[in-house]
């Protein structure tokens, strides 16, 4: 029997905040400036939807402990910077939380600290106070399922009765893995191709957002598609 949906957990950047193409910028400068020049599709495959530890990790095996803690540094000054300068929600998704009914909650990459400067910079955070989880949280991030799995044994909720949107790979595996459907967001820096999978609907427009959650809201059927 397929369960109807009854939660909705939004990653945060490059789904609520439009901060990833912020973070790639910060990346692309960082390894110019510390020794491992990056484009930016080795940014997408090696940063976006990771956890800050796991991004630590991929520098320190390419350059070192001491650059990896530099670079993490140096990241967290730079991106902050940017973030208060230039941030802005993700086009289309106030709206699109306005117009939902279902219960939701955040569970991101990100730290405390950093989506609370971010959905707070873009006026989003009052919406989520109270139902946002952390990688920080768990023991593995994405693309495992734990920080998913979390949010919802949190929220009350059996995970075949969760949505999960999200704009990376490493994120829409780690819906997959825990056993959630996942809208995968291709209007950001990863191409649908990438996102598409099983349990999946990759779309490119926030607005979308409510009808295809309503539309979808009873059935597995047709999970694998682009929007």
């Amino acid at each position: 029997m397929i369960k109807p949906i009854e939660l909705v957990i939004f990653d945060c950047d490059g789904v609520l905040v439009d901060s990833e193409v912020i973070a790639a910028r910060v990346q692309l400068r960082l390894g110019a400036e510390l020794g491992w020049p990056l484009t930016l599709p080795d940014v997408v495959e090696h940063f976006i939807g990771r956890s800050e530890a796991a991004n630590h990790a991929v520098v320190a095996e390419r350059l070192g402990t001491v650059t990896a803690d530099r670079w993490r540094e140096r990241f967290v000054e730079l991106h902050a910077e940017a973030v208060e300068a230039e941030l802005e929600p993700v086009a289309g998704i106030p709206e699109a939380l306005a117009e939902l009914t279902l219960p939701t909650c955040v569970a991101s990459s990100g730290s405390h600290d950093k989506m609370r400067h971010t959905l707070g910079r873009t006026g989003l955070y009052d919406h989520f106070a109270g139902r946002i989880f952390s990688a920080t949280e768990v023991g593995r991030g994405k693309p495992a399922p734990d920080l998913f799995l979390h949010a919802a044994r949190s929220m009350g909720v059996d995970p075949a009765a969760c949505v999960v949107v999200e704009d990376s790979l490493p994120g829409v595996r780690a819906a997959r893995a825990a056993g959630m459907r996942a809208l995968g967001y291709a209007g950001g820096l990863t191409q649908a191709e990438r996102l598409a999978g099983p349990d999946t609907v990759v779309f490119d427009d926030m607005r979308k957002l409510p009808e295809l959650i309503r539309s979808s809201a009873s059935t597995r059927g047709g999970w694998c598609r682009t929007r």
